[in-house]
């Protein structure tokens, strides 16, 4: 099947690819700000939705108000953000590259913000600085990648070169990461490092919502803005340079896009894997491939998987499991089903 033909079966029943993904957000968010070790109803979720919309007080138990509004609201907040910023770049790195295998820590994001965060912890950095760090850390390691891959690309095949490249630098970066634990203080420093490369959303807070908001937005409006250019992506860079698509300029804005969004991500949740990798592929089934639907299906699909996993995550032991942790144990065999039937999604 050609891609032409593709994108318009995958236009066919657009209404339900958006809205399935739409609906499961919602039911999934709502789900998880009732759900949790203090019950709370949905009429005491009404009545504090009201109350803070009209300022009025007293209808619900402070404890439940404070409950919803200062613990589990925060976290489905940065949830819904972490996960469509990380879903929404693997769909475009899989649409870019043309590899449904490819996820957004194949250029050394993940890796370059987990250096930034161990330098940040080894340094005493406060929260703030800590996801500062992480985020400058992804951001210069997909430079040096880009960097490298332009340096070689003549000779090659500048994809295969990008990947090589982002591999490379990924690997030299976790031994960055590794030297970084053996030298932090095993009672102090290294239990914050574990944690954090382990991903979590337990200190998630309202306060950082505004700074997380504004690179997921920034990254998603070129992705909106090119989304038919992206479709031709999917064909050879000959074929598409002869269909006057500049290729190099619009990987490298796609790039830049997906990183900015991806290190935004990792900065405030940690390496959390698999989503980027795992969602794009259920976005490509329910919504088809064509990138103008794909991407918000992504994007809701990505909320929600993480609101639901950050939920079991808090709720499934007494201990809150980490991210990272409970994402490969489900991603890994859903991803291993999904590999059965690549074949028949990309082709």
């Amino acid at each position: 099947m050609s891609v032409a033909a593709a994108i318009r079966l995958g236009s066919s029943g657009w209404l339900a690819g958006l809205l399935v993904p739409a609906v499961l957000l919602l039911g999934v968010a709502l789900a998880a700000l009732t759900i949790g070790r203090i019950p709370v109803g949905f009429s005491d979720l009404i009545h504090v939705t009201l109350a803070a919309l009209t300022g009025a007080s007293g209808a619900v138990d402070p404890l439940v108000e404070t409950v919803l509004l200062q613990v589990r609201l925060p976290r489905v907040l940065a949830a819904l953000l972490v996960g469509a910023a990380l879903a929404s770049a693997g769909a475009a790195y899989q649409s870019m590259f043309r590899n449904p295998l490819v996820s957004p820590d194949i250029l050394g994001v993940s890796s370059g913000a987990g250096l930034g965060a161990v330098i940040g912890i080894l340094l005493s950095l406060p929260a703030v600085g800590i996801q500062a760090a992480a985020f400058i850390g992804g951001l210069v390691a997909v430079a040096v990648v880009y960097v490298i891959a332009m340096a070689v690309r003549r000779a090659h095949d500048p994809v295969l070169i990008l990947v090589l490249a982002g591999v490379i630098v990924g690997s030299l970066l976790g031994a960055g990461i590794s030297l970084g634990k053996y030298l932090a203080d095993p009672y102090d420093k290294l239990p914050a490092i574990t944690f954090w490369l382990l991903g979590s959303l337990a200190s998630a807070r309202l306060s950082d919502l505004p700074v997380l908001l504004p690179p997921v937005l920034l990254g998603l409006v070129p992705m909106v803005l090119l989304r038919w250019r992206i479709n031709v992506m999917a064909l050879d860079d000959e074929e598409a340079r002869a269909l006057g698509l500049r290729t190099g300029l619009l990987r490298a804005l796609l790039i830049v896009a997906a990183t900015l969004m991806t290190a935004a991500a990792v900065s405030t949740a940690g390496i959390v894997g698999w989503i980027g990798l795992v969602v794009p592929h259920l976005a490509r089934m329910v919504a088809g491939p064509n990138f103008a639907r794909l991407l918000p299906a992504a994007a809701m699909l990505g909320a929600g998987y993480l609101i639901a996993v950050d939920t079991l995550a808090r709720t499934l032991a007494p201990v809150e499991i980490p991210l990272g942790v409970l994402n490969a144990f489900i991603g890994a065999p859903f991803f291993i089903m999904l590999l059965l039937r690549t074949r028949r999604i990309w082709a």
